[in-house]
């Protein structure tokens, strides 16, 4: 199979990105760009800003008059409802061209265009998701405690202007979980794709200023983390910063917060284990975790199950059918229908995976297959056969690292005692699944494993529930109500009903 990104640039419409501060595109200050390389071909197919410190200084400052000397905070509920629902409609028309914007961003296939990561339809959602809080979001009337007749009551508000900082694995959830909340509740948004994942994040800006978002509120700074983040999370006009990415990356952010006290959310990854029990399905279990590892982003997702407990009575069997997918698996050009799977974003992550697959192999694991890069026609890009590892003890690099890449590491177990022990022996603590037919030992098991998210014969990701995780795996949730109130500060207020003192 031939690939032609560089074809599909003018099929997608794809232009040179640029930086849009106060409702204006614009080139960085200093004309520094930054090209971008397909991870399936490496063709340079795009070029958008780097921009620096003055940039994001002015970014950070037009958000800062949006939210200090605008009526954007106080936009009635209605009229905050009415502009996010307009937000959703406008990702779902659009929906075609943004999966092709990701595809020439990041190489996730369209045919996982649909799927809840790659899904256009799941960010409208979670737009649609919180604009039912907006007129919700209320505070407690309560009885004084002490002191003369008055009124006690407590209100929601605005946290301010936010740092948005995504990854490029999902841009258009990752938007969303950001971007919907602080909408919401009333912030400005000072938005940083991440430079492997721009164009896509630049298109759905531009949809939402049409839809109505006014100039100053959301505006995006692009370029790396070194130029163009650090800058930005350490800016003194930034109220919160809200990012999902790495865990090294995640303690730099939390040192940057402390002089100023900004709010963090945090979503670092995980090594998410699935714990296969001798009466379940084992043939499904296998298909399910090696098709999150392999399927889509080739295990390029922070909860995919990359770690398989699996009792020794069903063993074999679940290595069968997670062979089975991975022999399934097919790659090449993400425009193409028949492809599965997406390349390794880059030439450093490939790398990273390598090593750590000669890693395991070194400290005894069995290689049962994949693993190496592919050659042929697709040698030109990133991309790496999915690898099994089998007899895997927990201790072994392959266990305990984020691999990020097509890796699927199976430890055996005895008992559901050693599973839970083997599920919590992490520093993560991001998700898991539970494959049994056994309904007390389905909830016994979600309730001690310590994770955010607990599948039982199944993962989802929704909308409406909270997500993020215990541990190293970060601080805060995404989704749900908890999600929309991460934006906003508590107030207490004291009324004097009467002349007397409170």
């Amino acid at each position: 199979m031939s690939l032609t990104v560089q074809q599909h640039r003018e099929q997608v419409g794809l232009e040179d990105g640029s930086l849009f501060v106060e409702g204006r595109w614009q080139q960085a200050r200093s004309g520094e760009t930054w090209t971008h390389h397909h991870p399936a071909t490496q063709e340079a197919i795009g070029r958008f800003p780097v921009a620096g410190p003055e940039d994001v200084d002015e970014a950070v400052r037009a958000a800062r008059r949006a939210f200090d000397e605008s009526d954007w905070p106080r936009w009635r509920a209605g009229q905050r409802v009415k502009l996010l629902h307009r937000c959703a409609e406008a990702l779902r028309e659009h929906a075609e061209e943004l999966r092709g914007l990701q595809a020439l961003d990041n190489g996730v296939p369209l045919s996982f265009g649909t799927v809840y990561a790659g899904s256009v339809d799941v960010a409208a959602d979670v737009f649609d998701h919180h604009a039912g809080w907006i007129d919700k979001a209320g505070g407690e009337t309560l009885p004084p405690y002490q002191g003369g007749d008055h009124l006690a009551l407590t209100v929601r508000e605005p946290v301010g202007v936010v740092a948005a900082i995504l990854p490029w694995n999902a841009p258009f959830l990752l938007f969303a979980q950001k971007v919907a909340p602080a909408l919401a509740a009333g912030c400005t948004v000072v938005l940083k794709p991440s430079e492997h994942a721009t164009f896509a994040v630049l298109r759905m800006v531009r949809l939402l200023a049409e839809a109505g978002v006014p100039g100053g509120v959301l505006n995006v700074v692009t370029g790396t983390g070194e130029t163009t983040g650090e800058p930005l999370i350490n800016h003194p006009g930034v109220d919160k910063i809200s990012f999902t990415g790495s865990r090294e990356v995640g303690r730099r952010i939390v040192e940057a917060a402390a002089p100023t006290m900004k709010r963090v959310s945090l979503e670092l990854g995980g090594k998410s284990p699935a714990l296969v029990f001798a009466d379940a399905d084992a043939g499904m279990a296998g298909m399910t975790a090696m098709g999150m590892v392999t399927l889509g982003l080739s295990g390029q997702a922070c909860v995919a199950h990359t770690r398989a407990l699996v009792h020794r009575d069903v063993y074999d069997e679940f290595l069968d059918a997670a062979g089975m997918i991975a022999d399934s698996v097919t790659y090449g050009d993400p425009f193409d229908p028949g492809v599965l799977a997406s390349p390794l974003i880059n030439e450093r992550q490939l790398g990273r995976v390598l090593d750590l697959v000669h890693q395991g192999e070194r400290e005894g694991a069995r290689l049962v297959t994949g693993g190496v890069r592919a050659d042929g026609e697709l040698a030109a890009g990133n991309f790496v056969t999915p690898a099994i590892f089998a007899e895997v003890d927990n201790a072994m690099a392959i266990a305990r690292q984020e691999v990020f890449g097509p890796v699927l590491s199976v430890i055996p177990f005895e008992d559901e005692d050693e599973a839970v022990r083997l599920a919590n022996d992490t520093e993560y603590g991001l998700g898991a699944g539970v494959f049994t037919t056994d309904v007390q030992r389905a909830f016994r098991v979600a309730r001690r494993i310590r994770a955010g998210t607990v599948g039982i014969n199944g993962f989802q990701v929704e909308p409406h529930l909270p997500f993020g995780g215990y541990k190293q795996s970060g601080l805060g949730r995404e989704g749900g109500r908890g999600a929309f109130e991460a934006y906003t500060e508590l107030k207490s207020v004291l009324l004097p009903l009467s002349g007397e003192m409170m």
